[in-house]
């Protein structure tokens, strides 16, 4: 006689039940922080293999991104070395850091307080400008990509597009208005010194990246990353790199960004008062390869205070006219010595390898890129 059994099972995890309930509450990553919890939930938990290599080996402990001083950056005497340090860290690193740029750290310190202030406030006020239509207005979500990623990452965030078509300043939360105004200016102004720089560097005239509108498609995104009571389960933000032309980034003191280099992942220490460059995927295709975009990636954050980081994408504004837009490396850099590696792109090529999948790296490069 056969004993009977009783069908025991756990029922099957609704990942996507889990995250629309998620989604729906809309009170993102820090209403979970602030809840209590002392697990995350599953949909945030990344496969341990993946983790494990996104850490900072011993030796990449002594690499750090470089450094540049813009002091007397229109003197004919500076001007040079400066173009040289920018070009030798475009094409190397992908990254660097600006000091002595022109923005007071006060300003700085203003816009990071004013944005952590949009993210601690309560749900109720915050809720109002919950939404998932990306590539205009204001926005607050969490995980631009929730529903086309494996697994959620620990950060909110508020999104502005402030250029083209700027919003109507109203609605911008009143909590963090005039600073994303005036933050929108400021990192304009750095952006559009250092594309100079990079122009000159692959031999451009002076300000053709501005006359090509490559400052004018601007969006805002001020971050939180709250405390996560399991830090070693998830990440901040997956590693990636920019689809856009050049960001601008500055941080509080919380660490977290991981920048990839020689196939190491290195912390980048924030500096007081610095601003975190990066050039993006189309700066590399525009550049026909000369300068590099690279991986990066956040860490969750296992401090006691939210990590605030303050980014602004800077892209292409009028693409090229034809039977459809279109763009590709610059035709004055080429030449039969220094073809194309990369085909011409159209506009909805672009868009729809943003906004058909998570965020991932240089996918948009590997696609256009002409086979040797």
């Amino acid at each position: 006689m056969t004993a009977a059994t009783t069908d025991t099972a756990a029922p099957s995890y609704d990942r996507m039940k889990a995250v629309k309930e998620f989604d729906d509450s809309k009170s993102g990553v820090k209403g979970l922080s602030d809840s209590g919890i002392t697990s995350i939930p599953e949909f945030f938990v990344h496969p341990p293999e993946s983790l494990s290599k996104l850490k900072p080996s011993s030796t990449a402990a002594t690499l750090s991104i470089p450094v540049i001083d813009l002091s007397d950056l229109n003197s004919t005497d500076r001007r040079p070395a400066i173009v040289a340090q920018i070009k030798d860290a475009a094409r190397t690193w992908g990254f660097f850091q600006l000091i002595n740029h022109g923005v007071p750290v006060s300003a700085i310190n203003e816009t990071l307080e004013a944005i952590k202030a949009f993210h601690e406030q309560s749900q109720e006020e915050k809720s109002k400008y919950y939404r998932r239509e990306e590539g205009r207005g204001v926005m607050y979500s969490s995980n631009n990509d929730l529903y086309r990623s494996k697994a959620a990452t620990w950060h909110d965030a508020l999104q502005v597009w402030m250029g083209p078509d700027p919003p109507e300043a109203v609605e911008i939360p009143e909590v963090c208005r005039g600073e994303v105004v005036t933050w929108d200016r400021r990192a304009t102004e750095v952006a559009e010194n250092v594309m100079e720089l990079l122009g000159e560097g692959l031999g451009l005239e002076r300000g053709r990246f501005k006359e090509l509108t490559f400052s004018e498609k601007r969006l805002f995104v001020g971050l939180c990353y709250p405390p996560c009571p399991e830090p070693d389960r998830t990440v901040g933000l997956t590693p990636h790199s920019d689809s856009s032309f050049l960001t601008v980034l500055v941080q509080n003191q919380v660490k977290g960004l991981r920048v990839k280099h020689d196939g190491e992942w290195v912390d980048v220490s924030p500096v007081r008062g610095g601003l975190i460059v990066n050039i993006g995927d189309f700066l590399q295709i525009v550049s026909n390869g000369e300068y590099q975009s690279v991986e990066h990636c956040v860490a969750a954050n296992s401090a006691e205070e939210p990590r605030i980081s303050i980014v602004m994408f800077f892209n292409l504004a009028k693409w090229r006219s034809g039977s459809s837009n279109y763009y590709g490396p610059l035709p004055e850099l080429l030449s039969p010595e220094r073809p194309a590696i990369y085909r011409d792109f159209t506009e909805q090529e672009f868009l729809h390898n943003l906004f058909s999948k998570g965020f991932d790296s240089k996918s948009m490069i590997e696609k256009i890129k002409i086979p040797n």
